[in-house]
């Protein structure tokens, strides 16, 4: 049986997303002398959607250990976002995306407000600055419909400027069910429910392979104290390290893995107050949702993200971009002042479609005994992540049925 101890770490506050701190995490692996493998579940990944996968899973009373190679939780993508709550009319009706937002949304407003973790159901205006982009949002008004998103309201331009009178709109959609949140608390309050349920949640711990067997799987993992154990099931949870971490298990078949495609994200910061009081989006570009307009729960007001493919992961903001942007954000706000952004930070979303290719579904593959590895999970992951959490939950209890 491994002994394995992860000493207190303090984790830093996050300066990008969100200004909350991440309390620090504790993490013994428990010992389990009665089962025949050392954990129901090891989840790889301690992000929004790996965490709330754990939280799924202690919650059934399930032995669990989330590792993380990183110092902190949420290290990647879950804190290089928009910290958007969507209602799910962007996404194809009958997919994987559009039945866990929905799921996923009811779920985290609940979890939100019995952990008291802020959030701010702002709503949202998608808005056509022009005659031509009014068959976009009709067919997103179509696609809430076929979805059951509550709260979806069609406005002409004047109901919009009524609403947000800044604005250049010839009509819009609004979204009430929409929001911004504490992605950092709310990743905080998991590891907490985790912890609570028995489960640990183990940093600076990476995954170096795995062999799936008959009825368990040999997780092999790295850090101070380097062991393998045992576990019923293995959960890959770990973001831009999807593909790679599936790479690792031994026999998974290598046309289960799609292809990873980085796709960067910039955000500009706005000076001064903030403009608006509900997010604003323009009508969805190929690939992804388009720069748009939040105001963050410190007041702080942003725009993006663009799409960017890139080979490599770049956090850095190029300033150049700063023309683009002004360019794009004035389509639906004339008034932006000239010098009013600023490089702020940028993500990089673990997309499964490359330049001109159609956007996808999540991809959740369980095709090896033992593992259920997920790809491709970026916007509305975060969103989406206590339903996804609860869909590999109900995977793994149906597979050791």
């Amino acid at each position: 049986m491994m002994k394995f101890v992860l000493a207190a770490t303090a984790l830093a506050a996050l300066p990008l997303a969100a200004p909350a701190e991440c309390r620090p995490v504790t993490a013994r692996l428990p010992y389990a002398p009665a089962m025949s493998t050392d954990f129901d579940a090891v989840v790889v990944g301690a992000g929004a959607v790996g965490l709330a996968c754990g939280y799924a899973l202690a919650r059934d009373g399930k032995t669990v250990a989330v590792v993380e190679v990183e110092r902190r939780v949420g290290a990647g993508v879950s804190s290089r976002n928009s910290e958007v709550i969507h209602a799910g009319l962007h996404y194809a009706p009958g997919s994987l995306k559009a039945r866990l937002c929905v799921q996923g949304r009811r779920l985290l407003y609940a979890f939100l407000e019995r952990h008291r973790v802020a959030f701010n159901k702002c709503g949202k205006l998608i808005v056509a600055t022009q005659d031509s982009e009014l068959p976009a949002l009709l067919a997103l008004a179509a696609r809430g419909e076929a979805n059951q998103v509550e709260g979806i309201t069609r406005l002409d331009g004047s109901r919009t400027l009524a609403m947000e009178p800044g604005l250049r709109a010839v009509a819009a959609l609004h979204s009430a069910e929409s929001g911004v949140f504490d992605a950092h608390g709310y990743m905080d309050a998991l590891v907490g429910e985790i912890e609570a349920h028995g489960g640990s949640v183990v940093l600076n711990t990476p995954f170096l392979g795995a062999t799936p067997l008959a009825d368990e799987v040999q997780v092999r993992i790295g850090g101070d104290d380097p062991s393998t154990v045992t576990a019923r099931q293995l959960i890959l949870a770990p973001g831009l390290q999807a593909q790679e971490c599936a790479r690792r298990v031994q026999g998974f078949a290598a046309e289960r893995i799609p292809r990873l495609h980085l796709g960067k994200g910039s955000y500009f910061a706005l000076s001064g107050a903030a403009p608006f009081r509900r997010l604003i989006y323009p009508p969805p570009i190929p690939g992804a949702l388009g720069i748009h307009y939040r105001c963050d729960l410190g007041g702080q007001a942003r725009f993006g993200p663009d799409l960017e493919f890139v080979d490599e992961l770049d956090y850095t903001v190029d300033p150049a971009r700063v023309s683009y942007f002004e360019d794009y954000v004035r389509r639906f706000w004339p008034g932006l002042r000239q010098g009013a952004l600023s490089p702020d930070y940028a993500g990089i979303r673990p997309k499964l479609h490359g330049p001109g290719e159609p956007q996808g579904d999540f991809v959740i593959d369980e095709s090896q005994p033992c593992v259920i590895a997920l790809f491709g999970i970026e916007s509305p992951g975060l969103t989406a992540s206590l339903a996804i959490g609860e869909h590999v939950a109900a995977l793994a209890a149906r597979r050791q049925a």
